[in-house]
This record gives C-alpha cells, sequence and structure tokens, in this order.
C-alpha cells in the first residue's frame, strides 16, 4: 500500500476524507523524494529540485548555527513544492526568522504546515542518515494572511505530524492522530510504500542516548538516571544498558521506535542552553505526537511536551523520550528533586571520578 492510498483509506475508516489534507501530505512526502535524491548524491553535482528552486549561499540560520548548502536546498524544496497547492495559508521552518506566507499568485488553504528541512545537516560530511520533520496545524478560520500567533498553538492540536529519513533506507514515518506507520521509498515505482504499520516503542529496553560531553552541565535528576543506566547488573537496576549517541534527532527516534529505550537532550545549567536545545514548534511537537501515537512518552523533565504553550516561532525546550516507564521514572526523579527529596543522593561516577575522568591515585607517604 503506497503512502497516497495509505492516506485515503485512513480517513475513510475515520469516517470521511479531507481531500486538502491528502494533497498537503502528497506534496510533503514529494517534497521529502526531492530532498532523499539530493541528499544521496553526496558530494556529486546536487540533484535538481521542483520548478523554481533556487538556493541562496549558506551562511548561519536564526540559532547562529552554520548552515549546510543542503539545509538551505531542502527548505527551498519544501517551499516550492507545498505553496502552489492551496492547501496552505502559510509556513514556518528552521532556516527562516519569519514565517513564510504563500505568494500572492496562489490560493490559500485551511493549513499551516510547520517543518525542519534538514535535521542532522552536521552529519552530512560522516554520510550518517539525516532528515525532515514537519507537522501540521489547522489555521484559524477565516484567516488567509497568518500571523505569528496563529502558529503558536500547543503540540496538542496538530493535524498529523512526521519525520524523513534519508538513509541506507529511505522512509517517512507519519501518524494522522491514529497510529504510527512507516514507509519505505520503493525506488523502482517513486512510492513510499508501508512497510512498519502500527509502529509501537517496546515497553522494556536496555538503551539510553545522550550526549555525555555536556555530563558536566547536567541537572542532578540527569546524572541519577545515567549513573542507574551505566552501574548495570549491580546497581539499582539490574541489568546492563547499552548507551547510544547519534546526534541525528530522527534516527534517535526512529532507533527508539524499534527498540525502545531513552533519549535525552534536557535541560542543563549553560545559560545559552536554558530552556532548553530542540525547538519546539518543528522538532519538539511533531516528534513527541509520533512517540505518544506509538505507546511511548515525551517530556521536559517536568512538563508533557505537547501540553506546552508556544511562546516564540522558534522556542526552544528540553526533550526526553522513549519508553514510557523510562521516561516516567526520570520525570519521578526531576520531581523528588524540585521537592528537595534526593538531596542525599551521591553521584561518584560524576563526582571525583566520572565516566570519562580518570581518578589520581592517592600519594603515599
Amino acid at each position: 500500500m503506497t503512502f497516497s492510498k495509505f492516506i485515503i483509506e485512513d480517513q475513510r475508516r475515520r469516517g470521511g476524507c479531507d481531500t486538502d489534507l491528502t494533497a498537503l501530505l502528497n506534496d510533503v512526502q514529494t517534497a521529502c523524494k526531492f530532498i532523499a535524491t539530493a541528499v544521496a548524491r553526496g558530494a556529486l553535482k546536487q540533484a535538481p529540485g521542483p520548478a523554481g528552486t533556487q538556493a541562496a549561499a549558506p551562511g548561519t540560520n536564526v540559532h547562529g548555527e552554520a548552515q549546510k548548502p543542503l539545509d538551505i536546498i531542502a527548505n527551498e524544496i519544501f517551499l516550492r513544492t507545498c505553496e502552489y497547492g492551496g492547501q496552505l495559508c502559510g509556513m514556518a521552518s528552521e532556516e527562516m526568522e519569519e514565517l513564510y506566507r504563500i505568494p500572492p499568485q496562489y490560493p490559500r488553504g485551511r493549513y499551516l504546515l510547520v517543518f525542519d528541512p534538514l535535521d542532522g545537516s552536521s552529519n552530512l560530511d560522516v554520510n550518517v542518515t539525516v532528515g525532515t520533520i514537519f507537522s501540521i496545524l489547522r489555521a484559524p478560520e477565516g484567516i488567509d494572511e497568518p500571523e505569528l500567533e496563529h502558529f503558536l498553538q500547543p503540540g496538542t492540536e496538530q493535524v498529523a505530524a512526521g519525520f524523513a529519513l534519508y538513509g541506507p533506507a529511505d522512509m517517512i514515518v507519519a501518524t494522522f492522530g491514529a497510529g504510527v506507520h512507516g514507509f519505505t521509498l520503493d525506488r523502482e515505482i517513486g512510492a513510499y510504500t508501508l512497510t512498519h504499520p502500527n509502529m509501537r516503542i517496546p515497553e522494556n529496553a536496555c538503551e539510553f542516548a545522550i550526549n555525555s560531553s555536556n555530563e558536566r552541565f547536567w541537572e542532578p535528576p540527569v546524572r541519577r538516571y545515567v549513573e542507574e543506566c551505566v552501574e548495570g547488573k549491580a546497581g539499582i537496576r539490574g541489568q546492563d544498558f547499552n548507551m547510544r549517541w547519534i546526534a541525528s534527532l530522527v534516527a534517535e527516534v526512529y532507533r527508539i521506535l524499534i527498540r525502545g529505550g531513552l533519549f535525552m537532550y534536557p535541560r542543563d545549567t549553560r545559560p545559552s542552553c536554558k530552556p532548553g536545545r530542540l525547538r519546539l514548534l518543528y522538532e519538539a511537537n511533531p516528534i513527541a505526537m509520533v512517540v505518544e501515537q506509538a505507546g511511548g512518552a515525551a517530556t521536559t523533565g517536568r512538563e508533557r511536551i505537547l501540553d506546552i504553550q508556544p511562546e516564540s516561532l522558534h522556542q526552544r525546550v528540553p526533550l526526553i523520550l522513549g519508553s514510557k516507564a523510562e521516561v516516567e521514572r526520570l520525570v519521578a526523579y526531576h520531581t523528588a528533586h524540585d521537592k528537595g527529596e534526593d538531596l542525599e543522593f551521591s553521584a561518584p561516577l560524576f563526582g571525583t571520578r566520572s565516566l570519562f575522568i580518570t581518578p589520581v591515585p592517592a600519594t603515599q607517604d
């Protein structure tokens, strides 16, 4: 079953068809095909995008991050592919400081699209899986020219969300509000085809993902959780854990969908990182919707991601997601810490010695 057919049949099962949403999702998958082709060519001459695609020279985005040429290309592909169909009245992207209004020559629609055109692009040089993250929202009734506040909707208002993977196999993983389904690009026929129906995050897992180079900045609840995992069978958890870190959100989330576990990009003590690093509207919200629909959970450590009321277009938040029991354990640690109940907690792995620092032997008199 192709992605396009699945959308139609899913809507029929749920009581009616929304031709605008179907057309928009088809435009999204077309954009992902163009980006997949561009990514697959690597250092070769870039493949063409849709008509009108013109990539500006890379610089820095609104977050001060260095852009790759493919960041700009992917952003332009999404704009050109999705702007003309009449389903949207506006878009917003990681690569644009301001929202994008549909050009006047095109009809307006009932939806808003927010996206990260190329998540994990810092990994392009080392040929690691990257992807696209997208979220679809309804525009307020009667709005043809959206303003910033129209995009600032909590994640619970998302109509559909998902992400594409550009790796050994190109995929789209998406939810339309009733389960999560994975589609693999069959290049012989040029269609995303259903290969992973009704994806569910395993409840029991022994993997966690975190960037341990930031260890010294973690809050005590995160240190506590990681130490317990590192202690393995000898510790309170009674089992050994593996640690992963890909630095590509889409790849991390896909692994958790398949194998379970916990992904952490938590709040830390650096002033530049408060209150978090990942963007709420076009990273955390769509990923959280996918994770929850697959039976998992997503939180800041103190608040459910989908309940957060956005305050700005590029707002950042901490993100902890994965198998529900593991997320709940870490949330409980945050709650205990905030109540002052873990003040006696001792973390030798992160005190005089750590995962990466060998203690200096005591000198003998």
